[in-house]
């Protein structure tokens, strides 16, 4: 571990809990604003979620994020945050530490290296702001005693004027995720909304999928859609068939709009009137109806297409009533289905809720009634779609935080 390790005695003006995006941005701009800080996490390995993201390549902003992108109970108090350090500003302390970039897909920003690239930066920011590093540490407790956190961990006591809690959401377990920030937010009297999985891959009925199993990794842009009204989602991306149910960007992006029991209604016919084109073709074609569609579906598509709607692909188009086309097209432009459920936290990217940014402030992300208590990252009810805007949630609220511990600190100091 680069930087300072170990608890010193003394008081930190921040104690920031979470050593990922979120926490170490935080820190790095708290410390280089003159705050004393100090960083703890219960992981060894930090940063895992920046590790593993887009394939190790870390998707770390989107060039297009906005308000818009974002889901919450509380819509607008994510406007601040994002309007004051916006993906330009990331890209800037991109260029600054030489790490090379590029953009894939729809805005979506990614290293030319490696997410170890983006962990190092963090790293070094943090050492440019003298932050001090306590890694496998546990917190046993928190208190407040007087205007001071008092933090009671597996490696001695910490005493701080201010506590962050960028301990992430539930999603991962297996890289450390806990509900560790909801409890400190319910113990000091924040509201924690409901918690589910999000950016998730949706699973249905075992025997209601067998005829789709067969389909496990074909994979067709789409338009995706569910729910009406304020809490609609609609996208257009890349779907992918699993043994389980469905996958990809596609079905990620809209299970954070599903609500168990609501169908989800895909069209797998670019838009074009599927029914419309089947009859077209019927009029001057020979083809079989199995290789007509697999002109404009994957081959294995087709086939199961076939079979599940009770249509002989292997009959010439011809042969096959208006009727059966018309229904067969229906169905194609308007896929309905009903998850049964979702793979979990397991394999969702983020988690949906979290705590209830009505009690925060959206300027400093201090909780309103709980002076010195912060929260930034995704254990906040702010989540957003697939494609580097969780990231930027991080960034841009860690800065707001940052700036306004080092502010205070700066203040304390003067006055002092």
């Amino acid at each position: 571990m680069s930087g300072s390790a170990g608890l010193q005695a003394g008081r930190y003006d921040v104690a920031v809990l979470g050593a990922g995006a979120a926490g170490m941005m935080c820190a790095a701009v708290a410390g280089q604003g003159g705050a004393r800080v100090v960083l703890i996490d219960h992981a060894t390995r930090l940063a895992e979620k920046i590790r593993i993201s887009g394939g190790g390549r870390c998707n770390f902003t989107n060039l297009q994020a906005g308000p818009a992108n974002y889901l919450s109970a509380n819509p607008h108090f994510c406007r601040s945050a994002l309007a004051r350090y916006t993906p330009q500003h990331f890209l800037d302390l991109m260029r600054r530490h030489r790490i090379d970039w590029h953009e894939k897909h729809r805005g979506q920003l990614f290293c030319n290296d490696s997410a170890e690239d983006v962990i190092a930066m963090l790293r070094a920011e943090c050492d440019a702001g003298h932050v001090r590093w306590q890694t496998g540490c546990s917190i046993v407790e928190i208190r407040r005693e007087g205007d001071d956190y008092l933090l009671l961990t597996s490696q001695g006591t910490v005493r701080a004027g201010a506590i962050v809690v960028a301990t992430g959401g539930l999603s991962i377990p297996k890289i450390g995720a806990t509900d560790f920030g909801y409890r400190i937010a319910r113990q000091f009297g924040l509201k924690v909304l409901e918690t589910r999985p999000a950016l998730v891959p949706l699973t249905f009925d075992g025997q209601a999928w067998q005829p789709f199993v067969p389909l496990a990794g074909v994979s067709l842009e789409v338009d995706i859609s569910t729910g009406s009204g304020k809490t609609a989602g609609a996208f257009r991306e890349d779907l992918l068939w699993t043994h389980r149910g469905l996958s990809g960007p596609a079905v990620l992006q809209i299970s954070s709009f599903w609500q168990p029991g609501a169908p989800i209604e895909i069209d797998l016919f670019d838009g074009e009137d599927a029914a419309g084109w089947l009859l077209e073709q019927k009029a001057g074609s020979r083809k079989h109806l199995g290789n007509l569609l697999a002109q404009r579906l994957p081959a294995r598509l087709a086939d199961a297409w076939c079979t599940a709607a009770g249509v002989d692909g292997s009959l010439p188009l011809h042969d096959i009533a208006d009727k059966a086309l018309r229904r067969l097209g229906a169905a194609l432009n308007d896929w309905r289905l009903v998850p049964s459920g979702t793979e979990g936290y397991r394999k969702a990217e983020v988690t949906l809720g979290g705590v209830d940014t009505r009690g925060l402030s959206s300027a400093t992300m201090m909780a309103r009634e709980v002076p010195g208590l912060y929260f930034i990252g995704e254990v906040v009810d702010v989540t957003g779609w697939l494609g580097g805007y969780n990231f930027q949630w991080a960034w841009a609220s860690a800065v707001a935080a940052g700036q306004a511990l080092a502010e205070t600190a700066r203040h304390g100091r003067a006055m002092a």
